[in-house]
């Protein structure tokens, strides 16, 4: 780390502190009982639905009866996985597992069954608590008996069946237990340092890695972040990136219930724009992905209303004013945050690289941009933003209990980030030679290329896997071009590439929407001519080594991650397999 920066310039505000979830749920019992803890729609689908609030004393009795039942059915030490959409049943889930001395196993639920089998043989989990509708896909893998499950709970049936237990009728059996005076919960003690929580890695190349955490990793991290942001009593946030992702599961559930906020449950992510008015949220955790479509669909709707000139001066003006301390944002704005809900004030995002236009033009119309940078590895932050420290286009500054170091450094000072600190995982389940490449003399690799500033700010610059290395040593980011290329108002998205028997060739893969404007009545011949001229001024902008070569365009979205990020060797294989037919 530069010698001019302490990570402690990064603490900001008094640290609460916990060391394990269940001072986290003490915590939030003491500190805000009776205030909404979780909010959600008992029938997203119905006409009129009906809104249910839940307090976080209220959550903190369910998460102790629903452990005390699965303490009863004799999953103590046991692994307990979890597969569901965002909703209330999950956190209960989450929390009654750990706070129950078990270890808890998220699993995405956009794998299909014989990867969801796959990772249940690999965990070695004796049940399994699901949403209703992988209820065929849990009665199929029943049927197989390939893996150790004992028991499959399904969390939206009100009763059990001779082969499927009740999520609701366990955690009414729990309040019975308790209330005969069952004490097995109180009884238990939490080692803060063993696995409590294991997480298979989305990753984007090789097969999945089954990240071992302790409640210690997770709880430094929620910890260390109430250093850098603080909230107002009623703040609201909307939780819909999946649970299951260490980014969601930190950021929106653990921390934001922790420093006394309401989550809200998302009705799904085509219904966003509708719930941040629904519920007036005034924070979000979201990817760069989702950022992107809510600038482009802002900026459509002020070019269908010829105000774009007015809105860049009005920019222009209010930061102006800003530079002066006079902020008269949210009021210049009121029209343009009205559709987000009117409330909307945070949002903290991660994950991937965000496009600086877009940073710029939320915190311009009062929106506050929060960006960090971590990995499942790292609980996962390690670096973030704060209410303090801020600058586009850098993922802030490292944590203040974390020492991040970059090694193997270029002639641009460019180098591997490495991360030492509280927050680090205990290694990946059953492979100690990969845990070893990666953990040494306690520093974590990451993987990750960036450097660190002279004002102690964190900057990624691309994966030591993507880089491209041409025949002349020169090296290429090919995030940085494919943020350039999705500035154009005809490319959805883009994905940037060299072809095994030719790497000084740069590629580019480019999508485009059928319903944009501009390309009605055209042909596709037209419409790659409109394109190729994007991908000609991306050229201009940059060195002729990074130039641009080749282009294929498609309307069909790239294969991603739950987070949005794009499988690039899934790509690369298609790309190869249409080559070679």
């Amino acid at each position: 780390m530069e010698e001019n920066f302490k990570p402690q310039k990064n603490k900001i505000y008094p640290e609460v502190y916990v060391d394990n979830f269940r001072e986290l749920l003490d915590h939030t019992t003491k500190q805000f009982s009776n205030r909404i803890a979780f909010s959600y729609k008992k029938d997203a689908s119905a006409k009129n639905p009906e809104f249910v609030n839940v307090s976080f004393k209220k959550h903190h009795e369910d998460v102790k009866a629903f452990s005390t039942k699965l303490i009863n059915i004799g999953l103590t030490d046991k692994k307990v996985a979890i597969i569901s959409h965002n909703q209330y049943a999950w956190p209960v889930s989450y929390m009654a597992i750990n706070t129950g001395n078990m270890v808890c196993v998220p699993l995405d639920y956009l794998l299909p069954e014989n990867e969801i089998e796959n990772l249940l043989i690999r965990s070695k989990a004796e049940a399994i608590i699901f949403d209703g509708k992988f209820l065929e896909v849990f009665k199929n893998i029943k049927a197989k008996n390939t893996t150790n499950l004992k028991y499959y709970i399904n969390m939206n049936s009100n009763e059990h069946t001779d082969d499927i237990l009740s999520f609701w009728k366990l955690l009414e059996e729990g309040y019975s237990l308790i209330k005969n005076g069952d004490t097995s919960y109180d009884n238990i003690t939490i080692d803060n340092d063993k696995m409590s929580i294991m997480l298979f890695t989305s990753g984007t190349t090789d097969i999945s890695k089954a990240v071992m955490l302790s409640q210690r990793n997770i709880c430094s991290n929620v910890s260390a972040m109430t250093t850098l942001i603080k909230y107002e009593q009623g703040d609201k946030v909307l939780s819909f990136l999946p649970l299951h992702h260490t980014f969601e599961c930190t950021a929106t559930y653990l921390f934001c219930f922790f420093i006394g906020f309401n989550i809200c449950y998302c009705d799904g992510i085509k219904h966003i724009a509708k719930n941040l008015v629904e519920y007036k949220i005034s924070g979000m955790v979201c990817v760069p992905a989702v950022l992107d479509v809510m600038y482009r669909q802002i900026w459509r709707t002020i070019k269908q209303k010829k105000l774009s000139t007015l809105v860049k001066i009005m920019m222009s003006i209010s930061n102006f004013l800003l530079f002066f301390h006079i902020d008269i944002r949210r009021s210049l704005f009121k029209s343009i945050l009205k559709p987000l809900g009117g409330k909307l004030r945070t949002i903290i995002y991660g994950s991937a690289s965000a496009d600086k236009k877009v940073i710029n033009f939320f915190n311009s119309i009062g929106v506050r941009m929060i960006q960090g940078y971590g990995l499942t590895e790292t609980s996962p932050v390690i670096s973030c933003e704060s209410d303090k420290y801020q600058k586009p286009g850098s993922a802030g500054r490292p944590l203040y209990c974390e020492d991040v170091r970059i090694i193997n450094k270029d002639e641009n000072g460019i180098g591997e980030i490495t991360v030492k600190g509280p927050n680090v995982m205990l290694g990946y389940y059953e492979n100690e030679e990969l845990t070893n490449e990666v953990l040494i003399d306690g520093y974590f690799h990451t993987g990750d290329l960036g450097y660190i500033d002279k004002d102690g700010y964190l900057f990624i610059t691309g994966r030591i896997k993507d880089m491209i290395v041409l025949k002349n040593g020169k090296k290429i980011f090919p995030q940085e071009l494919e943020i350039l290329l999705n500035n154009s108002p005809y490319i959805e998205e883009s994905f940037v590439y060299v072809l095994p028997n030719d790497s000084d060739k740069l590629c580019t893969k480019l999508v485009y929407s059928v319903d944009n404007e501009a390309f009605k009545g055209k042909n596709e011949t037209e419409i790659f001519d409109i394109l190729k001229q994007e991908v000609q001024k991306v050229n201009e902008q940059i060195p002729k080594y990074k130039h641009i070569r080749n282009i294929t365009i498609s309307t069909d979205n790239f294969v991603k991650t739950t987070t949005q990020k794009i499988k690039r060797h899934e790509e690369i294989k298609k790309i190869l397999g249409n080559e070679q037919k």
